[in-house]
């Protein structure tokens, strides 16, 4: 035990005092009575979180220690094993590994490469989920097109040729169709390959991968993306008439699948044990860069969160579950099997946060609840002026929590945050712990324990938003 007098003490003394004086701020419409009861509770874990940088620690030592965790790679379950010892030794309650099988995708060896008009290299990276090429690569001409209207009105050139989606960057949504559904609309067509410019905004020539899907009505063709420099710069050759040759090496291929695990601990509820809010994010990366943000930084964050209350004896009336979920990259296996496996009792889960869009400059939650709920959490959120991380959106959510979330009928919430800036590493080689700040970390911590707390504390349950699926 610190003694009072020491330095980290007197720090700890006045970043709780700080944070409950933040706390106390007067509002425009002054929150319910209610909210009076839980400033301590959460002055405490603010000042918890934002004493050191014990988050971004842990997040340097998994992405130091194991690097990508791609589905089923050994980095991937050694990760879990990793996970699954430092729960315990946390102290967390009901730690253990929830199955699943995953698939098992492999990249080896990829090059891309313009040989006409000047021979020069592409920045590119295969998309998970992609077919190779023949045994030494393939040649062939490109086929630079803008849109899916623009390849159809284009259908007489595909043939033969490897298609170049240059579509622009507007947003993750619209321009992440090109990734997923651009091979099979062009092997329709003959094409014998794509690529596709990277979705994500202008980086520094970094190539963005990201799962691909194969129509059944179609041949599986290889497909990469590349950088949106080099996209670009093949389009202006195309606009300018010239032949372009692309020379295109990939071994990719897929292997049968192989057993992981959704990793679980808790810290169970004091009277109503059977209800559970749900904190977590995935695992598992893609095989470029780290995965730190994408989604190493979920996964830390809401594990620290639930550490912080077991560290300050904070045990609310619900059971609150950190979840690290398997395989969301490239198969969603691990948000599919919790709902699976839980399935039962689920109709007792109070809410599911994921944090799965990094913490940059954080500003709030996203939130889908009925009216009712979505009113008790705002009263919640004005726990965290003090961080300035209480504005309240509609719509919350994440693709792991998505299954139950929709079976059940579940309130569903997620962190609001610079998206731009996520997306502009996102399924990089430059997605790594030196890109995330570890006051953003804490931040998020802070933010993520104090509304996971009071929700899983509060004298009645968030009621659901929608009717369940039958």
């Amino acid at each position: 035990m610190t003694h009072p007098s020491t330095p980290r003490a007197a720090l700890a003394a006045t970043v709780i005092g700080t944070a409950l004086a933040l706390a106390s701020l007067v509002h425009a419409q002054a929150p319910p009575a209610w909210t009076a009861v839980y400033r301590e509770p959460a002055a405490r874990l603010i000042g918890a979180a934002l004493l050191d940088h014990a988050a971004w620690r842990r997040l340097a030592e998994l992405t130091d220690t194991f690097g990508h965790r791609l589905s089923g790679s050994p980095a991937s379950e050694a990760a879990v094993a990793w996970a699954l010892e430092a729960m315990k030794a946390d102290g967390l309650e009901n730690v253990r590994a929830e199955p699943v099988m995953v698939p098992r995708w492999v990249r080896g060896r990829e090059s891309a490469a313009v040989l006409d008009p000047v021979e020069r290299p592409l920045a590119m990276i295969g998309l998970g989920g992609s077919v190779g090429t023949p045994p030494g690569g393939l040649v062939a001409e490109t086929l630079v097109v803008t849109s899916f209207h623009d390849l159809e009105a284009r259908a007489a050139d595909a043939r033969g040729r490897i298609v170049v989606y240059s579509v622009p960057w507007e947003g993750y949504g619209p321009t992440v169709r090109y990734r997923a559904e651009g091979p099979s609309r062009a092997a329709k067509l003959g094409a014998v390959a794509v690529l596709v410019r990277s979705a994500g905004p202008l980086g520094l020539r970094t190539p963005h991968t990201g799962g691909t899907s194969y129509a059944p009505d179609a041949p599986r063709i290889p497909a990469a993306a590349i950088a949106a420099e080099d996209a670009a710069a093949l389009q202006r050759l195309a606009e300018r008439g010239l032949r372009v040759r692309v020379r295109l090496s990939m071994e990719a291929h897929t292997e049968p699948d192989v057993e992981s695990a959704n990793v679980v601990g808790e810290i169970v509820g004091r009277e109503r044990p059977e209800e559970v809010v749900v904190v977590g994010g995935h695992l598992d990366s893609w095989d470029v860069g780290t995965g730190a943000s994408d989604d190493g930084v979920g996964c830390i964050v809401t594990w620290e969160a639930v550490r912080l209350m077991k560290v300050l004896g904070l045990r609310p009336r619900r059971t609150v579950r950190v979840v690290l979920f398997a395989n969301e990259e490239n198969g969603l296996r691990g948000g599919l099997a919790y709902r699976d496996r839980h399935r039962d009792a689920l109709a007792s889960h109070v809410l599911m946060l994921e944090v799965d869009l990094g913490v940059f400059g954080m500003r709030g939650f996203g939130f889908t609840g009925d009216p009712g709920a979505t009113e008790t959490v705002r009263h919640v959120a004005t726990l965290l002026e003090g961080l300035d991380t209480h504005r309240l959106a509609e719509g919350g959510g994440g693709a792991d929590i998505g299954p139950s979330v929709q079976a059940a009928a579940i309130p569903a919430m997620s962190p609001t945050v610079d998206a731009e800036r996520y997306f502009v590493i996102h399924h990089t080689p430059a997605d790594t712990v030196e890109r995330i700040d570890p006051a953003d970390v804490a931040r998020a911590v802070a933010s993520v324990a104090v509304m996971a707390y009071v929700v899983a504390d509060l004298p009645d349950r968030l009621s659901p938003p929608v009717q369940a699926e039958r």
